[in-house]
Formats: C-alpha cells, structure tokens, sequence
C-alpha cells in the first residue's frame, strides 16, 4: 500500500520538520549524483538549513562549477542586450514602414520601392473595400430581417383588431330619400310658423 500525498505546507512540529529536512536532503543529494553520472552534467547543489547549516555537493569542483554559472549569467545578460537593441532597431523600422504607408515619409525610397509601396496600398484598399462591401451587406441583411419582423407584429395586430367584436354599431349615414321625407316642405313650415306667431 502506498503512502498518502503529503500536503505541502511548513511542518510545524520542530523535530518532525528536521527529520523530514535530513531525509529530504539526502534524497535530493543523491538525485544529483546520479543525474551527473548518468548524464555527464556538471552539478552543484548548495542548501543552507533552518539553523543556517551549509550542505552542498558538486559533480566536479563547486568554486569551477558557480565560476562557470556566474560567466554564463554575464553572457545572458549581454545576449540580452542584443536581444533588445534587436528589438529597437526593428521597431524603429516598422515605424518607419508605418510612416511610408501613411505617405508622410517616402524621400529615401526609389522607383521599385515607390512601386512596391503602391502595390501594397492597391491591394491593403481591395481588402478594405471587400470588407466594407461585406458588413454593408450583413447591415443590410439584418435591416430586412427587421423589417419583415416589424411587417409580420403589423399583420398580427390588424387581425386580433378586426377579430375583436365591437359594442357599438359605427353611425350609418342617413340615406338621402329618407333625409328628405324628414324635411318639412314649405307649406308646413308657413303654417309652422304662423301657429307659433298666432
């Protein structure tokens, strides 16, 4: 049966945690020995204890082996200069290339680089002009798609209004043969008139 995982976090029993560093230690020591014979790497292990105690190991000479460490951190560090002016100078350029573009820098270009510039541009504007021409018919797409929406609430709502029954009957106009028997003629109205005045 195999032992359960052991949590990483500091041991809080003193003698607990120097047992487990002294185990520990030497495990670690002989990894390192075996990694230099088996695969003729140069190794130093240096561990200092919690009571300030110095243990190490070296594959060969320790002084050797942090001299070799040291000139290796200087060449890393000066490849990373380089690295960096690298990283300048191409910058430098892109902004230069940007500025060419842009048309506000073109005194130190010839013919052919005028030319290649132009052809550049021609095809950067295509691209752009396809793109263009592709959202302008998405926009128009979604524009229809709206509008048959709107079109298909305006349907639904005519036929649910004409569909719901009414209270009242609209007012019917009068036909014009019964407005006229309603009419008083002339006759009745002198008489009318002469009752009221009478």
């Amino acid at each position: 049966m195999g032992r359960g995982k052991i949590e990483m976090a500091k041991i809080e029993n003193v003698t607990s945690r120097q047992v487990t560093f002294s185990k520990r230690r030497a495990g670690l020591m002989k990894k390192a020995y075996e990694l230099s014979v088996l695969c003729e790497a140069e190794i130093a292990v240096i561990v200092f204890s919690s009571t300030g105690k110095l243990f190490e190991f070296a594959s060969s000479s320790m002084d050797q082996t942090l001299a070799r460490y040291s000139k290796c951190l200087e060449t890393s560090g000066n490849s990373a200069d380089v690295v960096h002016e690298g990283l300048k100078e191409e910058s430098a350029d892109l902004k230069m290339k940007n500025k060419q573009i842009l048309g506000k820098d073109l005194s130190g270009l010839g013919l052919k680089e005028l030319q290649q510039l132009e052809q550049l541009l021609n095809e950067g504007l295509l691209s752009l002009k396809d793109k263009k021409e592709q959202l302008l018919k998405e926009q128009l797409e979604i524009s229809r798609e709206k509008e048959q929406k709107v079109s298909m609430e305006n349907a639904n709502l005519r036929r649910k209004y004409h569909d719901v029954p009414r209270k009242y009957s609209p007012i019917k106009h009068v036909p014009a043969s019964l407005e006229t028997d309603c009419q008083p003629d002339a006759e009745n109205t002198d008489m009318m008139t002469a009752l009221f005045l009478g």
